[in-house]
């Protein structure tokens, strides 16, 4: 039992962590949807970063960036494979200790591979996002921006310190 509550949690993680469909940024004091429904995440932007060449080039980046890679997908299902494997195999209690630990390995180092890649891919949108905001007008304003935060008026802080 506790098996296969590990296997939903290692299944729903990355599913919680692509949910970013209301980031919105605020451009000329209205809120504009930053990632669409139904296009690419960032598409919202386009129509504004689209008028600078070297804000559109980072956007582009950034999309390219947010696009499935084959190994993420690769990575995942051999953990999964291994992981069902240690739960449904009847041999002895090495090799069914060896998938498990195996296959919660590998879900976790491409869970980790996918989070460091993601984060570091955001820093695409806000160079964009900067590199517009140095040459054009309207001002584009994006919520993950703890300064664009403070120039709203909105000012909260969170802080988590870890300690092994």
């Amino acid at each position: 039992m506790r098996n296969i509550l590990l296997l939903i949690l290692l299944t729903l993680l990355p599913a919680q962590a692509a949910d970013t469909c209301s980031r919105t940024a605020l451009i000329n004091g209205q809120d504009v949807l930053v990632d669409t429904n139904y296009s690419e995440r960032g598409e919202g932007l386009r129509f504004h970063l689209g008028k600078d060449p070297v804000a559109e080039k980072y956007l582009n980046a950034y999309q390219e960036g947010t696009k499935l890679k084959w190994q993420n997908t690769a990575l995942g299902t051999l953990g999964t494979i291994l992981l069902l494997s240690g739960i449904l195999t009847s041999s002895d209690n090495n090799k069914r200790r060896s998938f498990l630990i195996g296959g919660a390995s590998l879900m976790t180092v491409n869970f980790l591979l996918y989070k460091t890649l993601e984060n570091s891919n955001e820093n695409n949108l806000k160079r964009s996002i900067q590199e517009y905001n140095k040459r054009n007008s309207p001002k584009i304003f994006f919520d993950d921006d703890i300064e664009a935060k403070k120039e709203r008026g909105i000012s909260v802080s969170f802080g988590k310190s870890w300690s092994f």
